[in-house]
């Protein structure tokens, strides 16, 4: 990675296409395209030292400078003494001409060519590895026809498969798959060129692109520009984080209220509640919008109210959690709303203002530090409009969710996006399938409110807790626990364990 960009910035096809351009209107011809085979062809030498025995690989080579790529690292490989195949997937005649100086370098060498109706050899032959050169960030059709055949048969391969700039078949902008009956390469790795991609990590993206590692090409960093979107990482929100000092009471720390737990939902505050008393809130209050039970015997330090009871005013308020849709709940979240505290927004509360205008308006007239959290079905609500669509554009959902309410959006879901009203957003790097399980969406307000009422920015307590809730769960796979069958109530101390831990190691106070 070039030292002089950032690590973290995201950027979609049109300005990667505009890099590359400004970028090859000063190199010589062919110097991007032999750098991208060069970086690749070490990529894959890396995976292929883990098969020993091994030392067969397969390059799947497709039309445009993504086929011209693996042809360079065809040649690189074949010069280092592997015993390279080609697939071609395209007519050399439609080459670039890069490409086609690529073509000439690889059929200089011992590298075996295959054509593509001999698709049956790639799950008849033993590989050390695949390589999908097949096509890059420019595809804007399904893979259909003999070509699907050819995915479909690497994606049967017993070996690792390493996508060059992205897996084919996935949208580098979005991380759907291309076309509604589309079909993508399934990589272990991925190695992206000039810069990374919003695509590889959301959606579909962290199941078909594997580890992703970014080169650059040693392109100048003059010629990069500043990126609307990042990858989420502790240093974002790192000047956020201080070690607690021996001078300090409960009152340091804030209040938070959950608010929520209509009959038969008392779980979902107590969970929100919970996380938030773990992750740091001097004090926690259950506002329920009926029948408030008198305690919980596993928090006996949690306190339960009604809502109608509560004043807002001096507290972060946590609003939606099993909060129902009755004209009570309606009154609470519009008190809340109407109140100067600093709120989270999230599940029933989402529900109900995007079933009422009025409440939408006073949402987005709103001064005060204000998130919301909805999933893509609340998201689709919100925005009227299905969920479907939502998920076929993550970033610009969240980008239009934070503009139009005038808040810190985060929209979860694989690769949880969070956005700022000037169409700012980081997708967040952490988690895996262990948080797909009831109450966990609960937690994550929770964990947002407790740093809030600590009194973090809204926009850094956003990026903390998704990553401290997707780390918690991470850490929960690591210790073999998950991702099957973790309840959101394992998550809250794995949580809390993580933000102590990030604390210790990043923040330059010691008391």
């Amino acid at each position: 990675m070039n030292s002089h960009t950032s690590p973290h910035a995201l950027y979609v096809v049109s300005e990667i296409r505009s890099i590359e351009a400004a970028a090859l209107a000063v190199l010589p011809e062919s110097t991007l395209m032999r750098r991208a085979g060069a970086a690749a062809a070490r990529a894959a030498m890396e995976l292929i030292s883990q098969s020993p025995a091994m030392q067969a690989v397969l390059i799947v080579a497709g039309p445009g400078n993504n086929g011209g790529d693996a042809l360079e690292v065809a040649y690189f490989l074949a010069q280092s003494g592997r015993q390279v195949t080609v697939m071609m997937c395209a007519d050399p005649a439609t080459y670039s001409a890069d490409a086609q100086q690529a073509l000439q370098r690889a059929r200089s060498t011992h590298v075996k060519f295959l054509d593509i109706d001999q698709v049956a050899f790639i799950t008849n032959t033993t590989w050390c590895l695949v390589i999908d050169g097949l096509f890059g960030i420019g595809l804007s059709r399904p893979i259909t026809g003999a070509l699907r055949s050819v995915v479909e048969n690497m994606n049967a391969v017993n070996c690792p498969v390493l996508a060059l700039d992205v897996p084919s078949g996935l949208d580098a902008d979005t991380g759907t798959i291309v076309g509604n009956d589309g079909i993508s390469v399934i990589a272990s790795h991925t190695i992206t060129f000039i810069g990374d991609k919003p695509g590889l990590h959301t959606c579909y993206g962290r199941d078909v692109a594997g580890a992703v590692q970014v080169e650059t090409l040693d392109i100048n960093a003059c010629y990069f520009t500043s990126p609307h979107a990042e990858l989420s990482k502790i240093d974002l929100f790192a000047d956020a984080l201080e070690q607690r000092r021996h001078h300090s009471h409960k009152g340091t720390y804030g209040d938070v209220i959950v608010v929520g737990g209509a009959r038969g939902m008392a779980g979902a505050p107590v969970l929100a509640a919970r996380a938030a008393a773990q992750c740091g809130a001097g004090r926690v209050f259950a506002a329920f919008i009926t029948d408030a039970p008198s305690h919980d015997s596993v928090h006996p330090e949690l306190m339960f109210r009604l809502a109608s009871e509560m004043d807002f005013s001096s507290a972060t308020v946590v609003v939606g959690q099993g909060m129902g849709i009755s004209l009570e709940a309606r009154d609470s979240l519009a008190k809340v709303l109407h109140s100067s505290a600093p709120v989270v927004i999230d599940a029933d509360a989402l529900n109900l203002i995007a079933a009422e205008p009025s409440l939408q308006d006073i949402l987005s007239q709103r001064r005060e530090d204000t998130l919301i959290t909805p999933h893509p079905l609340e998201a689709a609500r919100l925005l009227a409009t299905t969920t479907a669509a939502i998920q076929a554009d993550r970033c610009t959902a969240a980008r239009t969710l934070a503009s139009r309410f005038q808040c810190i959006a985060v929209l979860k879901g694989s690769g949880t996006i969070i956005a700022r009203p000037d169409g700012h957003v980081v997708i967040n790097s952490t988690g895996n399938p262990a948080l797909a399980s009831a109450g966990s969406g609960d937690v994550l307000a929770g964990i947002c409110g407790a740093l809030m009422a600590q009194g973090w920015h809204v926009w850094n307590a956003a990026l903390a807790a998704v990553w401290l809730h997707g780390h918690a769960a991470d850490m929960l796979v690591n210790q073999g626990i998950g991702p099957i069958g973790v309840t959101a109530n394992e998550i809250i101390p794995e949580a809390r364990s993580a933000l102590n831990q990030i604390v210790k190691s990043h923040s330059n106070f010691s008391a």
